[in-house]
């Protein structure tokens, strides 16, 4: 009889998300990006309007120190609520995980202020073209760890974690570029 540490979580099922499975964990929920990750639809679009919402809320509160320490806590919490969830998903990279949107966002949108609305718009059409279409280095930050062996490689997990929130923030840097330039241009 195998016990549970010999079987490959990537030889089950995987998990399909829902709010039972999202409230589980605080790794999950966190992940999920308090819900945005649910949506049916374009889950990492949801999970960038929930940020460019966050973002618009906090601000009043918050200066260029407090958006650095969110920035680099969010980072390897991020990290961490990923690795988990894909983990427990059974999936290297889970369309339902959104978190690796929202902190990539949130910087994006720190850089790039001030910004009126139509630039913050571009930014967020920039953003999520990078991600989704994943041209260039966004491919490339993608495609680092889609095929890490879960059965062999005891760090399987936390680098696929890793992977997730590396592209994002890679397709961050890239519309940072694309604005830098425009801006540069004006």
């Amino acid at each position: 009889m195998l016990d549970n540490k010999s079987i490959d979580p990537m030889m089950l099922a995987p998990v399909r998300p829902n709010a039972r499975f999202m409230l589980a964990q605080p790794s999950h929920f966190i992940a999920m990006g308090f819900g945005s990750g649910l949506s049916p639809v374009a889950p990492g679009t949801a999970g960038t309007l929930f940020a460019w919402l966050a973002f618009v809320v906090m601000q009043p509160w918050m200066n260029d120190a407090r958006w650095a320490w969110l920035l680099a806590a969010s980072l390897p919490l991020g990290w961490w609520a990923c690795s988990v969830t894909a983990k427990n998903m059974r999936v290297l990279d889970p369309g339902s995980v959104v978190w690796d949107e929202i902190v990539a966002f949130w910087l994006l949108l720190w850089l790039v202020m001030p910004a009126s609305v139509l630039e913050q718009l571009a930014a967020f059409v920039l953003f999520r073209f990078f991600d989704a279409v994943k041209p260039g280095p966004v491919g490339w930050a993608d495609a680092l760890f889609h095929d890490v062996d879960t059965a062999t490689d005891p760090a399987a997990w936390r680098k696929a974690g890793f992977g997730i929130m590396l592209d994002d923030l890679v397709a961050a840097g890239c519309t940072l570029l694309v604005i830098a330039v425009w801006r540069f241009f004006q």
